[in-house]
């Protein structure tokens, strides 16, 4: 990766970060599954996309039920 789109990088992450901040706990838990879901079926199934878009939604699902 060079440097400007490391910058482009850092920069998305920010602005995406910054939107989250007046989330619910619910939406937060929902936000965190569907990024953990994501990772965790592109890892399991060799990066297929199929995987992770699968992981995200049982992720997002199992986060959005969590209660404290």
């Amino acid at each position: 990766m060079n440097g400007q789109a490391k910058t482009a990088v850092v920069m998305l992450s920010l602005l995406l970060a910054a939107g989250c901040g007046n989330l619910t706990e619910r939406e937060r838990n929902t936000a965190v599954g569907a990024a953990v879901g994501g990772v965790a079926g592109s890892v399991l199934t060799g990066g297929e996309t199929g995987g992770a878009v699968g992981g995200a939604v049982v992720g997002g699902v199992i986060g959005n039920q969590i209660k404290k």
